[in-house]
């Protein structure tokens, strides 16, 4: 595995967060774990929502719920999702025990998408990623059950899918806690967040969806949990840590410049007293302390220059937003309705 020059140093060099919390500003109400949020030239935004499929928060403030159930009658558990051309939409799943991608249409229609790979069902699935040259890549963070148990340094048992017109097949696996991936602007790189051995990994795309060596990008330190992931036009990515609520920009060479925070420090030191010790869980994920985040998990880029971060969370009912630097990458759902 190849490995830039990463500086997780700076973390604790900077004289502290460039953004002020002050500056956040507010999109929706009412919403249910809205963990992944994607947005789009007209303004709106859509986040997955565990009432059992989409909320869709329009700009002139107005909402609507796109929900349907599982073929078995089970409810939707949306972790990741994608907004697909036709208006429908892709569910990577979270279920207790199961996995698996689900199509979702307005009308609450739901089909099986991609139920299994190499002939093993899909343990519960985390992100889904359709890209412009017909591929859509799918992440499982852990085959690891409960998936608390994945929550460990030593983590390194999830996997990433390609799913394009040959079928599905593993292109990558032995990843630390797989969360969310993105492709580079250029295309030529398919980037990852590790969530629990504290990375940004990358790999060289190829022509036919296979992947090169991993490389590590950034490294980070204590306190920091990559989860969400989204370029700007520069070609930095920004990375939000789950736990301290913490937004990352990573330059092309792993510099990294915390962008914003809020976490309370003897939170902080009790979960990475957990993580060291081996014994983290579920209530180091829930029971978050802060001023006003609430445990942000996902980044998209929105206004009609796209220089708004919105923030998914997995702990709120709304959807924090703030002004950026410089513009996001162009999503590839950008210009759908």
């Amino acid at each position: 595995m190849k490995t830039f020059s990463t500086h997780p140093a700076a973390l604790d060099g900077n004289a502290g967060p460039v953004a002020d919390l002050q500056t956040l500003r507010w999109r929706g109400q009412g919403l249910h774990r809205p963990e992944c949020v994607l947005a789009t030239a007209s303004g709106d935004l859509y986040t997955a929502d565990w009432r059992g499929g989409v909320a869709h928060l329009r700009a002139d403030g107005s909402q609507s719920l796109y929900t349907g159930t599982l073929p078995d009658g089970g409810g939707l558990r949306p972790n990741g999702i994608a907004m697909l051309s036709d208006g429908s939409f892709l569910l990577a799943h979270l279920g207790a025990d199961s996995g698996g991608v689900y199509r979702l249409t307005r009308d609450g229609g739901v089909t099986p998408w991609l139920q299994q790979v190499g002939g093993l069902p899909l343990p519960p699935t985390n992100f889904v990623l359709p890209d412009a040259d017909g591929r859509t890549w799918v992440t499982v963070s852990t085959r690891r059950t409960p998936r608390a148990l994945g929550y460990r340094r030593d983590g390194g048992d999830g996997f990433i899918v390609c799913v394009d017109a040959r079928g599905a097949r593993l292109v990558a696996d032995h990843l630390g806690y797989t969360n969310e991936v993105a492709l580079h602007p250029s295309g030529a790189w398919l980037y990852v967040n590790e969530t629990f051995t504290r990375q940004l990994s990358r790999f060289a795309v190829r022509a036919d969806g296979r992947l090169g060596d991993k490389q590590r990008v950034a490294e980070f330190g204590p306190g920091t949990f990559p989860d969400g992931l989204a370029f700007d036009e520069d070609g930095c990515a920004w990375v939000v840590s789950i736990v301290s609520n913490r937004l990352i920009r990573v330059a092309p060479d792993g510099t990294q410049t915390v962008w914003l925070q809020d976490a309370d420090p003897a939170h902080l030191a009790w979960v990475e007293a957990a993580y060291d010790s081996g014994t983290m869980d579920r209530p180091h994920l829930d029971g978050i302390r802060s001023e006003v985040l609430r445990n942000i998990s996902s980044i998209a880029f929105a206004g009609p220059d796209r220089r708004t971060g919105v923030l998914g969370c997995l702990l709120g009912d709304r959807l924090a937003t703030l002004p950026m630097p410089v513009a996001g990458a162009t999503p590839i759902h950008w210009n759908n309705t």
